[in-house]
Formats: C-alpha cells, sequence, structure tokens
C-alpha cells in the first residue's frame, strides 16, 4: 500500500497530466467525438467527475459504520498499473449524463473542484486508519479506502492517455494567410 502523502502526490499529479492533455483540444471541439464509438474530450472529463464523486460518496458512507473483517483471499486485487496500462478497454457501469456536458473551461473546473474536496476528506481523515475499510469495484477486486483514493489516480492516467488520444485524431484548425 502507498503511503497517504504518496498518494496525494499522485492524485495531484494525475490531474495535472491530465489538465496539460485537455490543452490539446480546442474549446470549440471539446464535445466532438474523434471516431465511432469513442469518447469527446468532455465526456472523459465527464466520466471522471462522476468516477471520483461516487468514490468520494461511497467511502464517505462506508467509513459511518465499523468497518467490517474481510479474508484474506479477499485483499487480492488486480494491480493498478493494469488500470493506467488501458491494455482493456471497458465499458464502465455508470453511464455518462449528458446534462453534465458543458464548455471546457467550466467542466475542467468542477473537475478540479471535485479534486479539491477529495483532498479535503483526505486530510479530514488522516487520524484514521482507513485501510480497514474495504468497497468491492466491478472489475479490480476488493480495494480498501487508500487503494481507492489510488484508484483515482491510476483511473486518471487511464483517462490521460484516451484525452492524448482524442487530441491527436480530431481534425486540425487550418488557418490560411492572405496576401
Amino acid at each position: 500500500m502507498s503511503s497517504l502523502k504518496a498518494i496525494v502526490e499522485n492524485l495531484n499529479d494525475a490531474q495535472q497530466c491530465l489538465l496539460r492533455a485537455a490543452d490539446a483540444v480546442p474549446a470549440q471541439q471539446w464535445r466532438a467525438v474523434p471516431g465511432e464509438g469513442q469518447w469527446s474530450a468532455g465526456e472523459v472529463v465527464c466520466h471522471l467527475i462522476i468516477i471520483e464523486r461516487a468514490i468520494l460518496k461511497s467511502t464517505d458512507r462506508l467509513l459511518q459504520k465499523a468497518p467490517k473483517t474481510l479474508p484474506f483471499y479477499k485483499r487480492f486485487h488486480i494491480p493498478m498499473a493494469i488500470v493506467e496500462a488501458r491494455m482493456m478497454r471497458l465499458k464502465t457501469p455508470i453511464p455518462i449524463e449528458s446534462e453534465m456536458l458543458r464548455g471546457k473551461e467550466e467542466m475542467l473546473a468542477e473537475l478540479r473542484e471535485v479534486r479539491e474536496r477529495t483532498l479535503a476528506f483526505i486530510e479530514e481523515t488522516t487520524e484514521r486508519d482507513l485501510s480497514k475499510y474495504h468497497m468491492p469495484h466491478p472489475f479490480l477486486g476488493t480495494l480498501n479506502t487508500y487503494e481507492w483514493f489510488q484508484l483515482i489516480a491510476s483511473h486518471e492516467i487511464r483517462h490521460t492517455k484516451q484525452m492524448k488520444e482524442i487530441a491527436a485524431r480530431l481534425p486540425k484548425a487550418v488557418a490560411y494567410l492572405q496576401k
């Protein structure tokens, strides 16, 4: 398990990388889909917002109860490196909410706000041992709370790669010089 300090650094680094990748997508192409069956940059950010909020909400609810003992064999899960590698494409169990799709700057500001809430939540719970609290993940197995926080960073790294792919596939604007 990573230290809490390392998790916070990973969260910050992952978001900075995503924001840099999003810079390569022009605001007027924020909702443009680069290909059949692919997400727009706006949909990627919407997905990240939805997932991080869901993790925070579930974690907050989980911490309201006493931790349950988890059998040793259930503590094993797929490594976060697999999440980050983006070797397999998975369909999200939580659909994109189209009403959340807005302009680029507004959505990126919302993504930053959600991360600020995550970091504040981590700060508020530093005195507790959150490794005793576990929740199942639909693909990875059962994760403790610290692993869920690391998953947020790993998930963002995964989608940073997707954001770069989107930016590369979008049509480039061509400027014409007039003489």
